[in-house]
């Protein structure tokens, strides 16, 4: 898989690390058992275009948002995570 690093231009996906999508919130403490038992372990696992976050660890090591197929792990993009 290549990923278009927006700094170093396209790369392997071996120059990368990914943390996948950002957590949901989380509960607060006095929060149900069930509310805790969906936050540990029930997350999305979308089928198709997904945003998801990369950090180009052999390389310029800056945050990026890939725009990724789940199904065929086509890279649709990606974009700079800072502003």
């Amino acid at each position: 898989m290549r990923i278009p690093c927006p700094f170093c231009g396209e790369r392997d996906a071996a120059e990368f690390l990914t943390i996948g999508s950002a957590p949901p919130p989380r509960p607060a403490a006095d929060a149900p058992m069930a509310a805790w038992h969906d936050y540990v372990h029930l997350r999305d696992n979308p089928a198709g275009l997904h945003a998801e976050l990369w950090q180009h660890i052999h390389g310029c090591r800056q945050w990026l948002r890939v725009m990724r197929d789940t199904r065929t792990h086509v890279v649709a993009g990606a974009e700079a995570c800072r502003r």
